[in-house]
């Protein structure tokens, strides 16, 4: 049992059963935000759900229980007030989800996502690396016009970027193996996601393009 922090310091918070696999995850655990009509949002920790709870702004919750949090005992009923935080929570008010209001959003382009989009492969040796291990390789050079977003970039280990150099694939005598693509929101919400559990990708899954390589990846 943990106390919550400032702002909810007379509640306790209690985590999964110590048999749970969700327990591993502990108090980092991210829960996924979703406007009303269940378009994904944003990843947001416990305070965050707990707050718009006592705000009044969960519309409806589902999903696995992650957390339950104790407040106090009411005078009148003798019952002590509880919160269960879901990993799925739906929101009412403003959405804040520019893929829904601009049909031409493109998500910002970093490493950790772009890692995260191509499975941590290097797309031209085809091993997977860890993070500190790979960079981002232009397939088409600066120098012949080519451009810094996603449909340019691919993860490349560090010996493979190197060899390339400022070449096209072609040039550098090596095999692109898959094409690079630009994520719809909903794509990148599973590519900032920390930790994404069972349900919280399959939910995700239903709002990927049919043609998502997404859909293939296990949680």
């Amino acid at each position: 049992m943990v106390y919550a922090p400032t702002g909810l310091s007379h509640a306790e918070l209690e985590l999964p059963d110590a048999g749970d696999a969700l327990s591993a995850c502990g108090l980092g655990q991210q829960v996924l935000r979703t406007d009303r009509s269940g378009m994904p949002l944003e990843w947001i920790d416990y305070r965050e759900a707990v707050r718009l709870q006592f705000m009044g702004q969960v519309a409806y919750a589902f999903g696995t229980a992650l957390f339950r949090l104790r407040g106090g005992t009411n005078a009148r009923s003798g019952q002590r007030t509880s919160v269960v935080v879901h990993s799925i929570v739906a929101t009412v008010g403003h959405t804040r989800n520019p893929g829904a209001r601009r049909h031409d959003y493109t998500p910002p382009l970093n490493n950790e996502t772009l890692f995260k989009r191509d499975a941590h492969l290097c797309l031209y040796c085809g091993v997977q690396f860890q993070p500190q291990q790979l960079s981002r390789d232009h397939v088409r050079p600066f120098y012949l016009g080519g451009q810094d977003r996603w449909t340019n970039v691919v993860t490349a280990c560090r010996r493979c970027n190197n060899h390339k150099a400022n070449r096209t694939p072609e040039q550098a005598g090596l095999q692109l193996l898959a094409v690079p693509f630009t994520p719809t929101y909903a794509e990148y919400i599973y590519l900032k996601g920390r930790r994404v559990l069972a349900d919280q990708m399959e939910y995700l899954r239903a709002h990927f393009p049919r043609s998502s390589p997404l859909h293939q990846r296990e949680v």
